[in-house]
């Protein structure tokens, strides 16, 4: 039998702990509104463009690099995606080894090479590498690499909480830059001589460019492409994705940690026997841009997990040549208790139905915490 005070010490520090969490709860920010942003100046977004013009008049090359075991899922296929329907340069993906790429926090892909290999065929180096969030920001692999490719003149794009693995390199050091709104303190507080810079989606100083978190690679692709190829294309790709502006403006002062925010992601993490599989059917000539957003949104509920599944095995290869690897056959697809949809929209209205869907299904706050993961400028009232 329990001894009484062994069974009155463990109810006092659950007390205690639950207190501990109140307080820390009641000492965030309320959620902030996102409000209107200040135009940016025509002079700054040319100095952007002038700083992204890919050198020399080759068709450019693009190299996008990941890690095997962990790579953010939007940040990977989203830059992909868009670069290769521009049609404006060649697009490289890449991974550190041999095998499948597993992307965070859902699906896996095929790269087209390594590392080593593309080095071989590509001794001169890329003209552009992009770099997204990845699990550990210190791969000496990729460190390494992304010294060499830099030396060798090529512009760095840190995409979202790639900018950690950038500074990691050392590429940030004395720059201006920005990241993902959760890990920009992290970044600093590891290199402080990084000048941070707020309300702006990307940011560009001597051969780096970084953006702010995951959504943001949508803009900073669009940007790149009016780089390389002019505002007339951007524009007739932005209208292939169904997005009808973009620009530099950013309110940096409406993602960050709040109490809604922090309540709603420790109600879901507790409700720990109410999770459900989400079902992505995967279909050759799917949009990869779509599939990505909406997998990557409907795994960061705290409530459910995408999972993609197909015909066969095989790999299923989208629009644009991105092959991923389903995680079940199609007999095993009732397993998921409820099926996405919206892999066929243009992507940003694929984003928009889907955080309106998981508002639908798990409440306004939920899909709220999910649009702040991603850094996205939207809000579903509670």
């Amino acid at each position: 039998m329990l001894n009484p005070h062994v069974i009155r010490g463990g109810l006092a520090l659950l007390v205690l702990a639950l207190a501990g969490v109140a307080v820390w709860l009641l000492s965030l920010p309320p959620a902030p509104a996102l409000g209107a942003t200040p135009p940016v100046a025509t002079s700054e977004m040319d100095a952007l463009l002038a700083a992204l013009k890919p050198p020399g008049h080759k068709r450019p090359l693009v190299a996008i690099v990941a890690l095997n075991d962990a790579t953010e899922t939007t940040d990977y296929l989203m830059p992909t995606g868009i670069l290769r329907r521009a049609g404006v340069a060649d697009v490289v993906t890449l991974a550190t080894g041999q095998g499948p790429v597993r992307l965070f926090p859902a699906l896996t892909v095929q790269a087209d090479a390594t590392i080593a290999h593309f080095d071989a065929r590509h001794p001169a180096g890329a003209n552009y590498v992009i770099v997204p969030a990845m699990s550990r920001d210190d791969d000496p692999a990729v460190l390494a690499w992304l010294r060499e490719q830099s030396r060798k003149g090529a512009i760095i794009l840190g995409v979202c909480a790639g900018a950690k693995v950038v500074a990691a390199a050392g590429l940030l050091e004395g720059r201006r830059a920005t990241t993902h709104w959760y890990y920009l303190r992290d970044m600093l507080g590891k290199h402080p001589a990084i000048t941070y810079v707020a309300n702006r989606r990307v940011v560009a100083d001597r051969g780096v460019a970084t953006s702010t978190g995951i959504s943001a690679s949508m803009p900073m692709m669009l940007i790149l492409i009016e780089a390389m190829a002019g505002r007339r294309k951007a524009e007739a790709v932005a209208r292939d994705l169904g997005l009808p502006s973009w620009d530099l403006r950013h309110a940096s002062h409406a993602f960050t940690l709040t109490r809604p925010f922090a309540a709603t992601v420790l109600g879901n993490v507790l409700a720990f026997w109410n999770r459900e599989r989400i079902g992505v059917a995967l279909e050759p000539g799917m949009d990869e841009v779509s599939l990505a957003l909406v997998a990557d949104a409907w795994s960061r509920t705290y409530r459910s997990r995408a999972v993609t599944f197909a015909q066969t095995s095989q790999a299923v290869e989208t629009r644009n040549q991105v092959r991923v690897i389903p995680e079940a056959v199609s007999a095993d697809q009732p397993s998921a208790s409820h099926t996405a949809a919206f892999t066929d929209q243009r992507p940003a209205q694929a984003l928009d139905q889907t955080l309106r869907a998981i508002a639908g299904r798990y409440g306004a706050r939920t899909a709220n915490v999910v649009a702040l993961q991603l850094e996205y400028p939207w809000s579903a009232s509670p």
